[in-house]
């Protein structure tokens, strides 16, 4: 893959994982959009980086995602990258609900993690497909292979991601699409915050291995200490599960 050049839209681009991925994609020569919630963010993003262009859209909301898309293909009708890093984890258990509004919670992170992502590559895959070299990189888990107790919405909606960009890439592996999986461990964000103690990898470490793994198209990109996880996961499936668990 080409790492300079494309044009590149990043959702959650504003913060953690996607604002490292915003700032290496720059740093090599990319037009970067980044898309998000929260105007304070996007713009503190834009202040340091005054070249990026930035769109306010929920796109848990179709309305807003198909707004956006017409916007993109107006303003950006060359964009050749997408980035599907948006996400977020409730801690959340099922068999002692807090309170009523459990269900709503658990469909917010369904469609902020897996309805979100798939939708808007459906819609902005047509635009990709003219590119001579294009590609799609989805933010999946290590947690898509091993799941822990205290977050299974997020770890199902991980799964799917990761099932899914390896079903997307088997359908546009005769195209000039690719398709990029990054596999995190834990990471320091904010969504982490207050998690795991304070063995994290940063998201710049991050973004400086998929940096090496995307440039030679490697498509599944295990990061970290992710490596070693999906070894166990052949090897001693049991002992990576419950490696897992209680993380």
């Amino acid at each position: 893959m080409h790492t300079t050049g494309h044009t590149v839209v990043i959702t959650g681009g504003a913060s953690g994982i996607g604002l490292a991925l915003t700032e290496r994609f720059v740093r090599e020569g990319n037009k970067v959009i980044i898309v998000g919630r929260d105007p304070v963010k996007l713009n503190a993003a834009k202040a340091k980086f005054p070249d990026i262009a930035v769109f306010v859209c929920d796109l848990r909301s179709e309305a807003e995602t198909d707004a956006l898309v017409a916007q993109l293909k107006e303003a950006h009708p060359d964009i050749s990258v997408l980035v599907n890093n948006a996400g977020m984890q409730n801690i959340e258990s099922l068999a002692q609900p807090r309170d009523e509004n459990m269900g709503k919670r658990i469909a917010e992170e369904i469609e902020v993690n897996l309805t979100s992502p798939i939708q808007l590559t459906a819609k902005l895959l047509p635009v990709l497909a003219l590119r001579e070299e294009a590609a799609i990189v989805n933010v999946s888990s290590g947690l898509a292979l091993s799941p822990k107790r205290s977050a299974p919405v997020y770890c199902a909606t991980k799964a799917g991601i990761h099932v899914f960009t390896k079903a997307l890439r088997y359908q546009l592996e005769s195209t000039s699409v690719r398709v990029f999986d990054i596999i995190p461990p834990l990471v320091d964000t904010a969504m982490t915050r207050g998690r795991g103690g304070t063995n994290k990898m940063s998201p710049d470490q991050l973004a400086e291995q998929f940096w090496h793994a995307y440039k030679r198209d490697q498509f599944e990109v295990a990061i970290g200490k992710v490596r070693l996880l999906k070894l166990l996961k052949r090897i001693l499936p049991s002992v990576a599960d419950r490696l897992l668990k209680n993380s």
